[in-house]
């Protein structure tokens, strides 16, 4: 069941990605700006835990799932700014403007219809909680999100095998790999060696 927190986290997800797109795209937002944004936001978040900072606690409030309020607050934005970080070091513009496209809204897609008309279980999802309509919604979404920066079979697949990823758990020692970082890296990968190899 989709509440109206989950609801609105995907919206803001949404249009966080959009809006960072959108400024990568005409040069205000650089790789060193988003390295700060990450900086001050886990400095926030560090301080978010221990005393309530006006703004960021009704953000938190109405935006944060609440296990992450207690571990780590702002967790699932951090990750994203990471994501985008990466993709933007690691591959060409246009790759790395299509897999954070897939990110902002594949993997928002695929949280709402999954929640608001999933019926059929992901097989490649362990625990259940994510369905195979979530997974194709957001795959289509990606899809086209993507194909606004680089060529078919690149979009396609690079959204398809970013959103199989996205409902598998990969654990890492103790801790679960956020999706907001593997999504982005999984979708650029598939695109880079598309390009270079075919």
């Amino acid at each position: 069941m989709l509440t109206k927190k989950e609801l609105r986290r995907q919206i803001f997800h949404t249009l966080l990605g959009v809006i960072v797109i959108l400024l990568i795209s005409i040069g205000i937002l650089s790789p060193l700006s988003i390295f700060l944004i990450i900086l001050v936001g886990m400095m926030i978040s560090m301080i978010s835990k221990r005393i309530k900072i006006p703004f960021v606690s009704f953000f938190l409030k109405h935006f944060e799932r609440e296990e992450a309020m207690k571990k780590f607050p702002g967790k699932g934005v951090i990750f994203f700014f990471v994501g985008v970080l990466l993709s933007l070091q690691l591959f060409e513009k246009d790759i790395a403007l299509a897999s954070i496209m897939v990110l902002s809204l594949g993997d928002s897609v695929s949280h709402l219809i999954g929640k608001s008309f999933g019926r059929i279980k992901n097989i490649f999802n362990g625990d259940g909680k994510k369905l195979l309509e979530g997974t194709l919604a957001g795959t289509l979404a990606g899809f086209f999100g993507a194909l606004v920066f680089v060529p078919f079979p690149e979009a396609f697949l690079g959204a398809f095998g970013a959103m199989i990823v996205e409902v598998v758990k990969i654990d890492f020692n103790d801790l679960t790999l956020d999706d907001n970082l593997v999504v982005p890296l999984v979708a650029g990968t598939i695109m880079f060696l598309l390009r270079t190899y075919l």
